[in-house]
């Protein structure tokens, strides 16, 4: 149960990979969070914009608790990585606004925006992320070339080894909880926990597509994304939805097993069968969690590369749920968050609170 992302085949395998690593300094992963809609100006919430340096938005949510905002009140819209320099929005009841003074934290915390809005953020409120980040020892032409062929393909829409905890134990306790083990974490946790079979599974779904050869093309039953409107359907004639697929109009999707979501059938529901057989489960396992559809590739529509001292910056955007691990693995051609025992990065990571 425990992923491996080096395994996973990538859409660039012919172009060479490029750059040593990321991460040395904060600044060198930089990731602004794109909202949905801003705050109106009005209403019972207050929405913040905050920079964090080296923090977890967990961290933020448990720093606002101790300072007597209930939990249940906090809202946010995603999770952002510890390891950079992240901007995101949050909310809290506007009554604690009183709380803001002591909420920053010098070098670690700033409230850059604070608005007021009618409803409180929820998880998912964004259209997505702009990152810019720096890797080291990567050539600006073959960063360019990988850049052009997702630009055309779309970016394989991979969960990132983040997604999974410090060394890729998250499934295997989620599976302990699938099996019938009694959680004593937060309900968040367990969540979480769950969440990460659901993305091994479908990391290992995409994967075959790509191997097979259908990663831009359908399956009978499968199920469509449109990626304009976000509309899904059916597809019982592949080869006429197929051109549509190429153009990048519309996209497979994956499943994240569960109840209440849309179905593939027919030969794209035995392929999901065969990967739910793979690692000895089944779609009843997942009954208690609410499943989804994710399509198995993104379109890049912004990117770009500048050359610098010792390496290039990269900067995209990419939608909501997506990883900037998984475009960076392309550009790379490895797993660009491992990290071995004479890694500096390593003491850091294992300093992390583990999932």
């Amino acid at each position: 149960m425990r992923p491996d992302f080096d395994a996973l085949p990538y859409l660039t395998e012919d172009l060479p990979g490029t750059g040593e690593r990321i991460r040395e300094e904060l600044e060198h992963f930089q990731v602004e969070e794109v909202p949905a809609y801003l705050p109106s100006g009005s209403g019972e919430h207050l929405f913040l914009l905050v920079e964090k340096r080296g923090l977890t938005t967990r961290d933020l949510v448990d720093r606002l608790t101790r300072l007597g905002v209930p939990e249940v009140g906090i809202g946010v819209a995603g999770l952002k990585d510890k390891r950079a320099v992240a901007r995101q929005w949050l909310s809290i009841p506007a009554r604690y606004e009183r709380v803001l003074k002591a909420f920053e934290e010098p070098g670690a915390i700033r409230v850059l925006a604070a608005e007021r809005h009618q409803n409180k953020l929820k998880t998912g409120h964004l259209k997505g992320n702009r990152f810019r980040i720096f890797v080291k020892g990567a050539d600006a032409e073959r960063a360019e070339a990988v850049l052009r062929r997702l630009k055309e393909k779309g970016l394989p829409n991979y969960y990132g080894p983040q997604r999974f905890g410090l060394y890729g134990k998250n499934p295997e306790k989620g599976l302990e909880l699938i099996r019938g083990k009694k959680s004593r974490g937060r309900p968040w946790l367990k969540r979480f926990l769950l969440g990460s079979v659901q993305s091994l599974l479908f990391n290992a779904y995409l994967a075959e597509r790509l191997r097979r050869g259908l990663y831009d093309r359908f399956l009978k039953g499968d199920v469509a994304k449109k990626h304009a409107s976000g509309g899904e359907f059916l597809v019982w004639d592949p080869e006429r939805e197929n051109p549509r697929a190429q153009a990048l109009e519309i996209s497979p999707t994956g499943p994240l097993f569960g109840k209440k979501y849309f179905e593939a059938e027919d030969a794209s529901r035995a392929l999901e069968d065969e990967i739910l057989e793979r690692y000895g489960l089944a779609r009843a396992d997942f009954a208690a969690r609410r499943g989804a559809r994710r399509p198995i590739r993104v379109p890049l529509l912004e990117a770009s590369v500048e050359p610098a001292a010792e390496g290039v910056w990269l900067s995209f955007f990419l939608p909501k749920g997506s990883y900037a691990t998984s475009l960076l693995r392309e550009v790379m051609k490895k797993n660009p968050e491992a990290v071995g025992p004479g890694d500096p990065a390593r003491r850091a990571l294992e300093a992390q609170t583990e999932l």
